[in-house]
């Protein structure tokens, strides 16, 4: 772990986020190895063994990660087909490969996501968390029924109740996690009025042993790999995605830099130790994040104390975590989801492009429809390059004069690339057009292999009856790029600097 400086350190808060954090998510590691059809201390290893080693290792403070529902999902088939083993072999090769795209520096290209994918991915989150917890009113161990009468005024009135604390206690003094006071208050009443009312233990028990080491018992042969390696390619992807997402949602709220790859490594660590002491595996965790942050966070302290404190409740103090309220949890992750909500977005939709507007929409429809916030930001960043690339290709044009040595000038404006080759080619008057043609790119570049096709075309075409065409202005790149294409055409640098460019015959 590493700490700037001991004196520039509120631990008072950095211990007291820790120990929010960890409640929060208890419930929420347990129902989502429920759900996956695994042991609930599965799920609680994982929050355990994914904190403690992303904040020993991670590269961004005050993050949290632990056994989230996004990785789990992507292993549900596998686990229900070919058992647990497979789940933690899948979970191992999901770390290596998030280790490898950290130690080759791939984990920049998160940069690449634009922002409206980010605020429909935020919405889309807040909109699962609020619902999430709209899922807890329904009884226990039932098949879907709803609460009705007085069990469901009293959950919903412990919940306004939490809510409340947790918007109120602020303006009052902020030397405590409002969602930690809430917590131990509806704690409080619940056990000195012997209130019924939903708890932790109507989930699942949170008693256990220390993890411990264990190898996959799977066959170590191709035909596993093969199996096992989709699942795995998946959940690496899934887990990077919402990771180094929630990495640049932390940047954003706390103006601070965190180190992607870095952070990449780390959540790959954390996956290998997972696989072998009986972890479902995970990444990190938004909701707990923001919760983390709210409560004063700044380093990598609380998680620290997160994941000491989820193994502390797993060794011994299960008896009084199951006893907490389900209530006060889903109060302060309802407040959760509406500080995660980008309110800013709808202040400010009349100044998005339309095609921007559309992409955020998206992003947060299929994020709370599928649950699958991978496919959500990769569907947005495709619909978005695809936008800019027909917006740039739209912008390609060509000033056409004739000089008075008879030469027959095309001066382009704008990118030379895939998206523009089409429009670039129509612009030519290859019959008409004189002996001589320049064509110049003082206002363009030649960006790729599509452009170069474009460009041995045109001249092969005038080639073909006899003319010859010059190249002028090319920039650096753009010459260096022709350069390597000398099988497809041939490129005479020459002084002025004018570039010839002809066909091969």
């Amino acid at each position: 772990m590493r700490i700037p400086s001991l004196r520039n350190i509120n631990f008072k808060n950095e211990t007291l986020a820790g120990l929010t954090v960890a409640m929060t998510m208890i419930p929420e590691s347990l129902s989502f190895a429920i759900l996956a059809g695994l042991s609930p201390l599965t799920g609680l290893y994982a929050a355990f063994l994914m904190g403690l080693v992303t904040a020993l290792l991670g590269g961004r403070p005050a993050m949290v990660s632990g056994g989230a529902g996004a990785t789990v999902v992507t292993l549900i088939a596998l686990a229900s087909t070919h058992g647990v083993e497979y789940l933690f072999a899948a979970v191992v090769l999901a770390g290596i490969l998030q280790f490898a795209v950290g130690l080759f520096k791939l984990g920049k290209f998160v940069r690449l996501i634009p922002q409206p994918v980010m605020y429909g991915f935020l919405n889309g989150l807040a909109i699962i968390i609020f619902l999430s917890q709209v899922e807890q009113f329904k009884v226990s161990g039932s098949s879907g029924e709803w609460m009705s009468g007085t069990p469901l005024y009293t959950m919903l009135g412990l919940t306004l109740l939490t809510i409340a604390i947790v918007i109120g206690l602020p303006k009052l003094t902020k030397a405590v996690p409002a969602s930690l006071i809430a917590i131990l208050v509806v704690f409080g009443i619940v056990t000195y009025f012997g209130i019924d009312t939903k708890k932790v233990i109507d989930i699942a028990s949170v008693s256990g042993s220390l993890p411990s080491f264990h190898m996959p018992q799977i066959p170590f042969t191709l035909d596993t790999l093969k199996l096992i390696f989709p699942y795995a390619l998946v959940m690496a992807g899934v887990g990077l995605i919402e990771s180094l997402l929630t990495l640049n949602m932390v940047d954003e709220i706390t103006d601070t830099k965190g180190k992607a790859n870095r952070e990449s490594m780390a959540q790959g660590t954390a996956n290998v130790v997972n696989g072998f002491f009986g972890g479902m595996g995970g990444c990190a965790m938004v909701a707990q994040t923001l919760v983390n942050i709210n409560a004063g966070a700044k380093t990598y302290i609380s998680s620290f104390i997160a994941a000491i404190t989820i193994l502390f409740v797993i060794l011994v103090g299960s008896p009084v975590i199951e006893m907490i309220p389900m209530a006060a949890l889903v109060g302060v992750m309802m407040m959760v989801a509406i500080s995660t909500f980008e309110w800013l977005s709808f202040r400010i939709i009349n100044k998005f492009p339309k095609s921007d507007i559309f992409v955020g929409i998206l992003v947060a429809i299929i994020t709370v429809l599928l649950h699958n916030l991978a496919l959500a930001v990769l569907i947005g960043v495709v619909i978005s390059a695809l936008v800019f690339a027909w917006d740039n290709a739209k912008r390609i044009r060509a000033r056409k004069y004739v000089d008075d040595a008879g030469v027959k000038h095309y001066e382009i404006y704008g990118p030379l690339f895939f998206g523009s080759t089409t429009a670039f080619l129509e612009k030519f008057d290859v019959n008409e057009d004189p002996d001589r043609i320049v064509v110049d790119f003082k206002e363009s570049r030649v960006v790729d292999m599509s452009a170069i096709d474009a460009l041995h075309k045109i001249t092969a075409r005038y080639a073909k009856i006899g003319k010859k065409v010059h190249l002028r202005s090319l920039s650096e790149d753009s010459a260096h790029l022709l350069g390597n294409a000398a099988g497809i055409v041939e490129v005479n640098v020459m002084e002025d600097p004018t570039y010839k460019v002809m066909p091969k015959d």
